[in-house]
C-alpha cells in the first residue's frame, strides 16, 4: 500500500513537514506519494523531504478551476518536463494528474517524463464511477464534481478554509456531467491501445524508451485543429474520441 499526501499546493511547508514526520516515525516502512506540485523546485523539495513518488498537476483537470481563480497553475505538459527533469537520477517516479482528455494525451504524458497518470473524467463516465446516471436531452451521463467544487467543500469542510465572513468558500471547482461511456473494461482497452499506438509511432517498445527516445515539436491552433476530425459530419462517434 502507498500513503498519498494529497493537497492542490504540495510545495508548501505543512505538505513538507507532514511527510518528513510520516518518514521519520515510518522510514520505508511507508512509501509516500506526495503533491501536487508543477515546478521542478516543488518536485525537488518533496523528493528532499523524502517522497517516494511525486504528483504533478495544478489546475489541469476539466473540472478544475484554479487557474482562473487564482491565476496560478502550469501548463501541465511543461509541469511534468520540469518535474522530470527534476527528478533525474533520484529513482523517483513521477505521476501525471490531470488533463487528460483523449488516449493520446496519455502517451504525451508519459514522453514527458511521467511514470504513471491519474484520470479523473474519462472515467467518470464509466459504469462503476460513483455519480449518479442522469439522462439529459436523449442521452446518458454521469453526475461529476471537482473536489475544489461548492458541493464537494461543503461535504468535507473541515478540509477548506473559509472567507473572512467565515461563512463562505471559495471554490476552485465546478460540478457537472460526462457521457456515459459504458464498462470500464472497455474504455481501459482503448487507453491502453492508444499507447500501445504512439509508442508505435515513435518506434519504442518500452515506456522507459518512451520517455527517453521521444521529440516534441511546437504545435499551431491550425495543426491543432487539423490534428481532429474537419471539414465533415460527423455522423456516427468513434468510442475513444468525442467532439469536445
Amino acid at each position: 500500500d502507498v500513503l498519498f499526501i494529497d493537497t492542490a499546493h504540495g510545495y508548501s511547508k505543512p505538505v513538507i513537514e507532514t511527510l518528513q514526520e510520516i518518514k521519520r516515525r515510518f522510514g520505508d516502512e511507508v512509501q509516500v506519494v506526495a503533491g501536487n506540485v508543477a515546478t521542478g523546485d516543488g518536485c525537488k523539495a518533496l523528493i528532499d523531504a523524502g517522497a517516494d513518488g511525486v504528483k504533478v498537476g495544478m489546475g489541469p483537470g476539466s473540472i478544475c478551476t484554479t487557474r482562473v481563480v487564482s491565476g496560478a497553475g502550469m501548463a501541465q505538459i511543461t509541469g511534468i518536463a520540469d518535474c522530470a527533469e527534476a527528478a533525474a537520477g533520484s529513482g523517483v517516479p513521477i505521476i501525471g494528474d490531470g488533463g487528460i482528455k483523449y488516449t493520446g494525451d496519455c502517451t504525451k504524458a508519459l514522453a514527458a517524463g511521467a511514470h504513471a497518470v491519474m484520470i479523473g473524467s474519462l472515467f467518470a463516465g464509466v459504469e462503476e464511477s460513483p455519480g449518479e446516471t442522469v439522462l439529459f436531452e436523449g442521452r446518458t451521463y454521469k453526475e461529476y464534481r471537482g473536489m475544489g467544487s461548492l458541493a464537494a467543500m461543503k461535504a468535507g469542510s473541515d478540509r477548506y478554509p473559509k472567507t473572512a465572513a467565515g461563512a463562505d468558500f471559495v471554490p476552485e471547482g465546478i460540478e457537472g456531467r460526462v457521457p456515459y461511456k459504458g464498462p470500464l473494461s472497455t474504455l481501459v482497452f482503448h487507453l491502453v491501445g492508444g499507447i500501445r499506438a504512439g509508442m508505435g509511432y515513435c518506434g519504442v517498445a518500452t515506456v522507459d524508451e518512451l520517455r527517453t527516445r521521444t521529440e516534441f515539436a511546437r504545435l499551431t491552433a491550425a495543426g491543432l485543429r487539423e490534428s481532429h476530425p474537419h471539414d465533415v459530419v460527423i455522423t456516427r462517434e468513434a468510442p475513444n474520441y468525442q467532439l469536445r
